[in-house]
């Protein structure tokens, strides 16, 4: 008996092949065409946190916006939105990561601030 060909379609499935004269010998004439499937764990997404910026009396209003712009990529007008939000309600959500995402822009936010000389407090929660 020949050994069946097999052939990895566009969705991952490996299908396999044979020829008519196959199957003729297999089962006399009756469709023996068969999807073999390998069942893949689908990868659990990461968990995912809320970077957190606080209000301060101290640090200036231009050096949040620097911040944000910097480090989480805003641009002018939502920054400014974003530290207004800060000022008039104490916290702020600066944006949504990976855990190890947020906890590296957690700590540039603050190396950043402390080399400025500010007391700008930055923190993440759970989503």
């Amino acid at each position: 008996m020949m050994l069946s060909n097999y052939s990895l379609t566009s969705a991952g499935m490996c299908v396999e092949i044979r020829a008519a004269d196959d199957a003729d010998r297999d089962g006399g004439g009756r469709d023996q065409l068969g999807v073999a499937t390998k069942t893949r764990a689908k990868p659990k997404k990461p968990s995912q946190f809320k970077v957190l910026m606080l209000n301060d009396d101290y640090t200036p209003m231009e050096f949040v916006v620097i911040c944000l712009k910097r480090f989480f990529a805003m641009d002018m007008e939502q920054a400014t939105r974003v530290m207004l939000h800060v000022h008039q309600k104490g916290v702020g959500v600066c944006g949504i990561f990976p855990y190890e995402i947020a906890e590296t822009k957690v700590n540039q936010v603050m190396d950043f601030a402390r080399q400025n000389q500010h007391p700008l407090q930055c923190t993440l929660e759970k989503a």
